[in-house]
């Protein structure tokens, strides 16, 4: 059985030579010959360039190669590897037009293999042990950039700041190697704040060579540092998937292995609310669980490798559907086409106002209550927080698993906004007991969530459970405003599909207006769950393959 291709989290990703930097055999070295160029470096001679987009594999012939970068901290040169024969460069920034962290040169007189960016995709497409070898090395390879803080940007403010957090969330979350340098206790940090002439006021500042950006706007950093791929305005892409979280990045693998030019548009980071939970036990195929970042990472570099494109921290401002292909306008202005746009932009569940929510969210923190949801909550007592329908369905269907359910509401009572019927189920239940006016206030857990207070707003009086699984039913925000009536929307602003909006025999996830679908949560009635969300995202594929063919036929009318 070949290794794995991730690691332990507190495992140093370096620690397996072998599989971060292997080396191909003779065999293998003879079979990558025909897709590609053999050329010649002096000693000394530069390869490549940090920065550089549309980095080539290079597979080293004889000679060696040297990989250095510079050092977040300042202070020089940082040697990552050198690279001796039968040994391959690159990492991440092979599958992606990203700018190249570390540059390379040769250590001494070397021969090459170079495969440029058109036959790499052949190449891994065809030789599949290889492909193997060079995807987990790249994977890995970053994961030590990251884990060493070898290359990179420096962050320099105060650790606890919010901006600070932001800039360091951004980072994590699209895999880009950073160093924090904490100002309030950090004395290194309060002299480098000094060298570069920086104020209080300035920070947090970002630092990558000689650049300084000052509390830096995140689509300004993505663009300066190169985390962002660059789409000329004048292409015209098969797809456009406007939104990276499960469903997005779905729909962007399937439209890209079946040969369809796409470009994927997220906003922040891929993932979406998925890529922030520390870890997902219930996703199929996974059964110790994996990481929401970790998943995310694995589909935004399989849709890379099939040549999907991605443009990060862009968000959508507006979509011209009055003409064809549609036009899509980004925030800051710039624009681009495609022939079909799949909405994957999801919804922002309202949350509670809760200090440390986003702690516990996925582990313990449920918007949707399931089979699933219910076997976790066997035997033990549990929450839902909300005064809808959804609430109630919620907490009478866990209450036929859990030992007890509380049912906590910011109102007097329920009559006013939930159906009857399930008022006096609630009511005759044993049970189930309904917390008038009441709302959490705390939430506890060292890795888990295990332990809840709420307050009754009337009296003030505190109760604290050990509770590990709350159902938050208090609704949710879709992020459909940039489609500005372009398609139809349902009461609550979710896109309506298939036959709900007249589209019965011309697939599922169709929206009123041909060439426009939506997947994951921002269609309406969809489930609110990764898997559902991967299970839309690879389907709507078949419905735009018979859109485009319809789209052809029209033009190109038959005979």
């Amino acid at each position: 059985m070949a290794p794995k291709t991730y690691l332990p989290a507190d495992e140093d990703a370096y620690s397996r030579r072998e599989l971060v930097f292997p080396s191909l055999t003779a065999e293998q070295v003879e079979r990558s010959l025909p897709y590609g160029e053999i050329c010649h470096f002096k000693a000394g001679e530069t390869i490549y360039e940090r920065g550089t987009r549309d980095v080539q594999l290079m597979i080293v012939l004889s000679g060696s190669v040297l990989m250095v970068g510079p050092s977040p901290s300042g202070g020089g040169e940082n040697i990552i590897t050198i690279h001796q024969a039968g040994e391959f460069t690159g990492e991440l920034d092979l599958f992606t037009q990203r700018e190249a962290l570390v540059s390379a040169r040769a250590a001494t007189d070397t021969k090459l293999l170079r495969i440029g960016r058109r036959r790499f995709r052949e190449y891994v497409a065809a030789e599949t042990d290889i492909s193997d070898l060079i995807m987990r090395a790249a994977i890995l390879r970053r994961l030590g950039l990251v884990q060493h803080k070898q290359v990179g940007a420096l962050v320099l403010g105060p650790g606890r700041a919010t901006n600070t957090l932001r800039l360091e969330q951004f980072f994590s979350r699209n895999g880009y190697p950073y160093l924090l340098k904490d100002t309030e206790t950090d004395g290194d940090a309060e002299l480098l704040a000094g060298t570069f002439n920086l104020t209080l006021a300035e920070l947090p500042v970002v630092i990558s060579g000689t650049c300084v950006y000052r509390n830096p706007d995140i689509a300004v950093l993505a663009d300066a540092l190169g985390i962002s791929e660059e789409v000329n305005e004048g292409d015209v892409f098969d797809v456009a998937v406007v939104g990276a979280g499960p469903a997005g990045l779905a729909a962007s693998v399937y439209a890209a292995s079946e040969g369809l030019s796409t470009v994927v548009i997220e906003g922040n980071a891929p993932g979406g609310q998925a890529g922030t939970s520390s870890r997902i036990e219930n996703y199929l195929g996974f059964p110790s669980g994996i990481s929401g970042l970790e998943l995310a990472t694995r589909a935004q570099t399989q849709a890379q490798k099939f040549g999907a494109r991605l443009l990060i921290s862009r968000n959508v401002a507006g979509v011209d559907c009055s003409s064809h292909p549609f036009r899509l306008t980004l925030e800051g202005g710039k624009t681009l086409q495609a022939r079909s746009v799949v909405v994957a932009t999801g919804a922002r569940y309202r949350k509670l106002n809760v200090s440390n929510y986003s702690r516990f969210e996925m582990d313990g923190l449920h918007y949707s209550a399931t089979a699933i949801e219910a076997r976790l909550c066997s035997g033990e007592e549990v929450i839902v927080v909300g005064g809808g329908n959804s609430a109630g369905q919620a907490a009478m269907y866990l209450s036929g698993y859990a030992k007890h359910v509380h049912i906590l509401i910011r109102g007097a009572e329920l009559a006013s906004t939930m159906s009857d019927y399930l008022v006096q189920r609630i009511d005759s239940s044993m049970h189930i007991t309904l917390h008038p006016q009441c709302e959490i206030t705390e939430l506890a857990g060292e890795e888990h969530l295990r332990e809840v207070t709420w307050t009754n707003r009337s009296t003030g009086e505190k109760t604290t459970l050990p509770v590990a699984n709350v159902f938050v039913m208090i609704g949710a925000d879709p992020c459909t405003e940039w489609l500005d009536g372009c398609v139809q929307l349902d009461e609550k602003g979710f896109v309506v599909t298939g036959p709900h909006c007249g589209q019965v025999d011309s697939g599922r996830y169709r929206s009123s207006m041909a060439g426009i679908f939506a997947v994951g949560d921002v269609r309406s009635g969809s489930v609110k769950r990764v898997a559902s969300g991967v299970g839309e995202g690879s389907v709507v594929v078949a419905d735009i393959h018979q859109y485009l063919k319809e789209l052809q036929e029209a033009v190109v009318p038959a005979g």
